[in-house]
Parts: C-alpha cells; structure tokens; sequence
C-alpha cells in the first residue's frame, strides 16, 4: 500500500514536470554521455544543463545547490575554452590522495557546510539548509580533487549525491533525482576505473 502511494506520488510529480526541467536534464544526461565518450560536445550541453538548473534548484529554494550550478557553469566555459585550446597537451596523471589532500578536502567539507548553514539559516527562506549546504561542500570536495586528478574525487561525489536523491525527491522535482542517480552510478564506474588507470600509471613509472 506504502509502494503505491510512493508511486503515485511519483507520477503525479513527473505529470507536473516543467519542460525546463526535461530540458535540463535531458541536457546533463547529455553531458554524462558525452563525458564518457571524451566528446568536446559534453561542454555545451553542459552549459545548457546548468544554465536551467541555477533558476530551478533556487525556484525551489535550493540556494545551496543553486550555487553550485553557477560553479558548473562557469567550469563549463573554462573547460570548453581549455579543451580546444590546449587538447593536444597531456593531462595531469592520475594519483591517490594524500594526508595533506584529505586534509584541505576536509577543511572544504566542514568549513564549507558550516559557512553555507549559516548563510542558508539566516538570509533566505530555505527549509532544509544544512541539508542543501551538506550536499554542495561535499561537492566542492570532490571538485577540488577532481581537478587535482586523484582517485578519491568519485567517493565525495558520490557522498554529494548520495544526500542529493531523496532531497530532490522531497523539493518534488524527481528528474533531477533520477539524473543524480545516473550520477551515483556513473561515479562508481569512474572510481574503479580511475583506481585501475592510477595502479597501471604507478606500476609503469616504477618500470622505468
């Protein structure tokens, strides 16, 4: 009885849907594909995807989340701008996180989530705002070790979306959740292909 009250629920929310919304996701379902494929074309669409995110997630008063989509977009631009620019130059390998690493990781997650409460708390109506700042500082984390190109990024992200899926799911905008957890599944693969490409990298630089 429970199970068909939650799916009634569901399809009632997915009926109601904005076509914004179906465009945005449907963008950043894109982006993933892409993404994975190594196609330049993850970028704008990309764009595309956050563009309508930052005026739906604070639509919903996810200012938090909202955020960080801005953050995503300008990501975006710089690494389409990056990518055709420089695409011929080799990246940075791919390394384990060290002590100092988890260390700023950390000080990113609870600083970050105890800045964003505060803000989120006191200067807008947000009803779940340690929920919202929990999500986005712990995808500041897994950004910032992205961009350092080590292992552990998927794990933080993966925590960010982990909390992500049942809040979008309770701000009613179920899309999204389920794009989250293309996301979560995506995040997994990438761990343990990031992990694989990190022991072969290590093993030929110990070769020579």
């Amino acid at each position: 009885m429970a199970d068909a009250k939650v799916l009634e629920t569901l399809t009632a929310q997915l009926a109601q849907t904005s076509a914004l919304e179906w465009i945005a996701v449907t963008a950043g379902v894109l982006q993933v594909l892409l993404a994975w494929r190594n196609n330049v074309l993850l970028y704008p669409a990309g764009i595309i995807s956050t563009v309508c995110s930052v005026y739906l997630l604070a639509k919903v008063d996810l200012y938090a989340e909202s955020l960080l989509n801005v953050y995503y977009l300008v990501m975006s631009i710089y690494g389409w701008w990056h990518w055709l620019r420089r695409k011929d130059e080799p990246r940075l390998p791919i390394t384990k996180a060290d002590n100092k690493d988890w260390g700023i990781a950390a000080c990113i997650v609870f600083g970050g989530w105890a800045l964003l409460w505060l803000v989120l708390d006191r200067w807008t109506p947000s009803d779940v705002p340690a929920w919202d700042a929990w999500v986005s500082a712990t995808a500041w984390a897994g950004m910032w070790l992205l961009a350092r190109r080590k292992v552990e990024n998927w794990i933080l992200l993966n925590i960010s979306n982990a909390f992500a899926i049942p809040l979008l799911f309770k701000k009613e905008i179920p899309l999204y959740a389920f794009l989250t957890i293309i996301l979560f599944i995506v995040a997994i693969f990438g761990y343990f292909r990031w992990r694989n490409v990190c022991r072969r990298e290590l093993k030929e630089s110990i070769g020579h």
